[in-house]
């Protein structure tokens, strides 16, 4: 009963919330417009304070967008179907065989062999381990499968604090590294598709990327490890050979690589297979239902597939797209036009601080499916690289360390009960400003010469 008093206590708070911002944004733009931002404040709201669970906030789109003439029912559950929904499916797939096979315990337990057994070398070896997994597995799922292995590495409290905070921001720096780590990378996708412009293969994404994840692991894993020199350690591994089912998940996972390398074009030596991606992560994962791998099982492991994460994806594209229809992202765009006369450096700090600290407080996903179409309006206006600030602002979206509402990894650390608010803060804003700075530098000097 306690509970439902809640949950009604946080919707009512939810449509206080957006029944505030449409009264605010209808005396700048016109009541459409105006409903809309009004509706995101009210999912952007409930997805926050969870006071009705994810997946049902995500498929509020499809009643509310109708209901007060944003979008048609037809072009709104068309978002609920972008082929990158299904790349990502692919990829879970392959993620839940991960899981189930162990094969990801093997893996930690590599990682782990390149450093040390001290404090430091675990530290490094979490961040990175977390990062590399996280490029492949949900940022989510890989935190809680290695939180649940460093916790119990050693007793003292300073050190699980560092452990878990180095597990949490090396998923989120890692989630980066490839188009399916983090949804963000995928709504981007999905918007330069829809709209008709070149998509960033998954091969060139990791290139452009890698400079800035290593740099950013590196900087994670020193900073926390300052003060640590002086506690003793050791580290027990358990060997294990790999058994069959472990190597077919490793022989496929190696296999889509491999493919996904030879599909990409390196113009002007290579055009690539011209293979879809999206075809290509989504087979994969349904070879693990078929003979001769026959690792998943549909009635068994069909209850481990993230529908509400594919439902919010949804959400997103269906943000985006009402951003376009309504014509909000034009007349947003029009406010925002002014900062195109700064030095091109200049507006990649500002999309790069606007999109960090804002999705400190509200779901990553919801402020990139909203500042996508704004940003992208912008750079039609004024003629500047779209997909370069676009870019920047999925990323961004993804380096928030500072709160634990800000990302999953970010509160599954909180809930371990090893870190506090404070030491998360305390840590985060400084990683927020370090990423930040990297960021900026990195899309003014290396990826203008691949977009």
């Amino acid at each position: 009963m306690q509970k439902h008093k809640e949950d009604f206590k946080k919707i009512g708070a939810a449509v206080l919330i957006s029944l505030l911002v449409f009264v605010l944004s209808f005396s700048i733009f016109n009541a459409t417009q105006a409903s809309l931002l009004g509706l995101i404040a009210f999912m952007v709201t409930l997805w926050t304070n969870e006071g009705l669970p994810l997946g049902v906030v995500s498929l509020l789109p499809i009643v509310l967008f109708p209901a007060f003439s944003i979008l048609p029912t037809t072009q709104t559950t068309a978002n609920y179907s972008n082929p990158i929904i299904f790349l990502f499916f692919g990829g879970f797939l392959l993620a839940i065989a991960v899981e189930k096979t162990e094969l990801h315990r093997w893996i930690t337990d590599k990682m782990f062999a390149v450093f040390p057994s001290s404090a430091k070398g675990i530290i490094f070896s979490l961040t990175i381990t977390s990062g590399l997994l996280s490029s492949l597995l949900s940022n989510t799922t890989t935190t809680l499968l290695l939180m649940s292995i460093a916790l119990f590495i050693t007793e003292n409290v300073r050190l699980k604090m560092r452990f878990a905070l180095s597990i949490a921001y090396g998923a989120s720096v890692g989630g980066i590294l490839t188009p399916i780590g983090t949804p963000p990378n995928l709504i981007l996708l999905g918007f330069m598709q829809k709209n008709g412009m070149e998509v960033i293969s998954f091969f060139q994404w990791m290139i452009m990327v890698s400079p800035l994840v290593f740099m950013m692991f590196f900087v994670v894993a020193s900073l926390l490890s300052i003060g640590v020199k002086d506690i003793d350690i050791s580290l027990k591994s358990e060997k294990k050979a790999l058994d069959t089912q472990q190597k077919k998940v490793l022989f496929l996972i190696g296999g889509v690589i491999l493919l996904l390398l030879l599909n990409a074009p390196l113009k002007p030596y290579w055009n690539g297979l011209g293979l879809n991606e999206n075809g290509i992560l989504l087979s994969a994962g349904l070879l693990l239902f078929a003979p001769p791998f026959n690792v998943l099982e549909w009635m068994g492991d069909k209850v481990k597939i993230p529908f509400r994460i594919m439902f919010l994806f949804g959400a997103g594209f269906s943000i985006a797209a009402a951003f376009s229809a309504t014509g909000l992202a034009d007349e947003v765009a029009s406010y925002l036009i002014v900062i195109t006369q700064l030095h091109p450096i200049l507006i990649i700090l500002s999309v790069a601080m606007l999109i960090t600290f804002t999705t400190e407080i509200t779901s990553n996903t919801a402020l990139i499916s909203v500042m996508l179409p704004v940003i992208y309006a912008v750079s039609q206006q004024s003629g500047l690289n779209a997909t370069l600030f676009m870019m920047v602002a999925a990323v961004c979206a993804s380096y928030a360390f500072m709160l634990p509402i800000a990302t999953p990894p970010n509160a599954i650390a909180m809930s371990s009960g090893a870190v506090s608010v404070k030491d998360m803060a305390r840590y985060g804003v400084v990683f927020n400003f370090l990423g930040i700075f990297l960021i900026v530098i990195i899309a003014e000097f290396f990826w203008k010469g691949f977009l």
